[in-house]
């Protein structure tokens, strides 16, 4: 048994299975696992002239494998497909031939050559690969339809191409182009609107001469055609299943024994199982035998499981109802009775086995033997009415389905994923009620969200002109207030002028703070009658000091005497060359009568007496 496994589906799984003599399987030892690089779409299996191929499907690459008994499976090749392949195909007349379709419209056959059995394959184009059908449309009517499926026929060179329109039938030995349309979504098969092909499927190969080999299975969502190459465009069998799900999955099983019709297992995406009896064989037309019976699903086994936590059996419930991805079906013949046995592989990669006991006699089994997860039906070809299913469960079952129960709630449910919300406008538009003074914006809004497109600028009109937020007042004689006020209308730099202007004036200098003024006034009296040198005349020798700090004339105040006698003798020297420029900068006092005047030379550079001469600082590295 072949099955994709792991989260991604990207894991080829090979296991083993044999069956007991009451038609039970028997798993034998773990399964063999290969790491692909993509997920598995599709597995497919044929043998011709007792050669086993084995074909794997995956988004953009196929692989071809031999299987035996004797050996474990040898990879021959692998094919790229640039577009997306979408369905491959094993031909059932010659060893080693598929068919692979693409989402373009292309159909290839392909002959995969025999790679070193100690190598993997190389991942090239084989040179063998024959493109024999090629159409980027739909078949019937324009509908996007990215899905192209192929397969064989009862003649060797020809094909059917298929798509959600209908099917054709090409000759690949033909010209390009030619071909005959074997079924047509439309009148002639009496399809309703909106009805589309889903699954198209050649019955010949599981052949056994109760069928010509002839027919054609075509499945819609809503029913099932038998078509035959012979009659194209007319249905041979036409059946509404009526399943809730779209039925993507078909078996056509050997008949249980010689003179039985051939059971025909239809699987939906649900889970749902619907088992037919075709019968048809010479030159009488394919029907069925009875009525269609309904299989017991995987969620129908829910009440035999032991009473679980909510919790636990919100999970066990959520994990049956997964979608079915794979089916496979075989009849044995182990047991005294024909066994049917169905496996179906969910898409949350549990594996489920069903065995189906097929009886002649209408009287139901009085020891009826179920296994795990799901009860027994029983169905008799000549009496076809379905039997209730009576959950009936052995110890080996039990046993078997509580392993898995344990495994399963051990591992820790997946965090929800979170969706964004979406909305109507549709509704929030029409309930909207128009008032009066809209204006421009709101009826342009309202015209672009009932267009479905996007809003753009000019539909919100020109915005509104935004006034500027009133300036702060000032209060009386606040400078802070009337600057930041200036700064503000951006007058900041003629209210420095004008500050400049005001503050030059002697109204300015009535504005100063008031130690400042005493500050100033006080160099100004000390410096007022004295004579300072310039800081780049030399220095004065002792008896010069000396000799200038004898009383002057009669016109120098003994208090200025004294105050140019006195006065530098407080001040640090280093702080006089500092004194000096800040004196150079007071205005000198006007000359008042009855003193002599100060040359003008003096005024201009003044210098303590007793100071040092000025020396220029050194600059860095020099």
């Amino acid at each position: 048994m072949v099955y994709p496994a792991g989260g991604a589906l990207d894991k080829l799984c090979f296991q083993e299975v044999s069956l007991t003599s009451g038609g039970n399987p028997r798993v034998l030892g773990d399964p063999g696992c290969i790491q692909l690089q993509g997920p598995v779409r599709q597995v497919v299996t044929c043998t011709v002239q007792g050669e086993t191929l084995l074909a794997v499907r995956s988004d953009y690459h196929c692989a071809v494998w031999k299987v035996s008994k004797q050996e474990p499976p040898t990879p021959l090749q692998v094919l790229q497909v640039e577009k997306g392949a979408t369905g491959i195909s094993l031909s059932p007349h010659l060893p080693g031939e598929l068919a692979i379709c693409s989402r373009s419209g292309a159909v290839c056959l392909w002959t995969p050559e025999d790679g070193p059995p100690d190598t993997l394959p190389q991942l090239a184009i084989s040179p063998r690969l024959q493109q024999v059908y090629k159409d980027s449309e739909t078949l019937v009517f324009r509908d996007p339809s990215p899905w192209r499926w192929a397969d064989f026929t009862a003649h060797p060179r020809v094909l059917t191409v298929g798509d959600r329109t209908g099917v054709k039938i090409v000759d690949t030995q033909g010209p390009p182009g030619c071909g005959l349309l074997l079924f047509r979504g439309g009148a002639e098969a009496s399809c309703q609107k909106g009805e589309r092909v889903l699954v198209t499927q050649y019955l010949g190969q599981a052949n056994s001469g109760c069928l010509p080999p002839t027919l054609h299975l075509v499945c819609t969502q809503l029913s099932l055609y038998l078509m035959d190459e012979r009659l194209p465009l007319v249905p041979v069998l036409k059946w509404d299943h009526g399943l809730p799900s779209p039925p993507l999955l078909t078996r056509l099983l050997p008949p249980p024994g010689p003179g039985c019709p051939q059971p025909l297992l239809l699987g939906g995406q649900g889970g749902q199982l619907q088992l037919l009896h075709l019968t048809g064989a010479g030159s009488s037309t394919p029907r069925l035998a009875g009525p269609p019976q309904s299989l017991p699903s995987r969620t129908s086994s829910l009440s035999a499981f032991p009473l679980l936590e909510p919790k636990s059996q919100g999970q066990l419930q959520e994990r049956l109802k997964a979608p079915t991805i794979g089916l496979a079906a075989t009849v044995t013949h182990c047991a005294s009775v024909p066994v049917l046995l169905v496996f179906q592989l969910s898409e949350a990669g549990d594996v489920f086995f069903q065995p189906f006991r097929l009886h002649r006699d209408p009287e139901p089994p009085g020891d009826p033997r179920p296994t795990c997860p799901a009860p027994e039906a029983t169905a008799s070809p000549q009496d076809p009415t379905p039997k209730p299913p009576t959950p009936s469960w052995t110890s080996q079952a039990i046993t078997r389905c509580s392993r898995w129960l344990e495994a399963l709630l051990e591992v820790p449910p997946a965090p929800a994923v979170w969706v964004a919300p979406t909305f109507s406008h549709r509704r929030l538009v029409g309930r909207m009620e128009p008032q009066k003074d809209e204006g421009r914006v709101p009826q342009g809004l309202r015209a672009a969200m009932a267009e479905e497109r996007l809003l753009q600028r000019r539909d919100l009109g020109s915005p509104p002109r935004a006034e500027p937020p009133p300036a702060p007042e000032s209060g009386p004689q606040d400078e802070l207030t009337e600057r930041l006020g200036a700064a503000w209308e951006g007058q900041g730099a003629a209210w420095w002028e004008k500050r400049q202007g005001r503050t030059s004036g002697p109204e300015g200098r009535a504005r100063r703070p008031k130690r400042r003024s005493q500050l100033s006034n006080t160099f100004s009296s000390l410096t007022s009658g004295l004579d300072l040198p310039d800081a780049s005349s030399p220095p004065r020798s002792p008896n010069q000091t000396s000799s200038e700090a004898r009383p002057h004339p009669t016109g120098t105040p003994h208090s200025q005497e004294l105050s140019q006698e006195l006065w530098p003798q407080g001040i640090p020297s280093e702080r006089r060359q500092t004194l000096r420029s800040y004196m150079a900068k007071l205005p000198l006092p006007k000359d008042t009568p009855g003193h002599s005047p100060t040359p003008a030379s003096q005024q201009h550079t003044p210098a303590l007496t007793g100071s040092r001469p000025h020396r220029k600082k050194p600059r860095m590295g020099f």
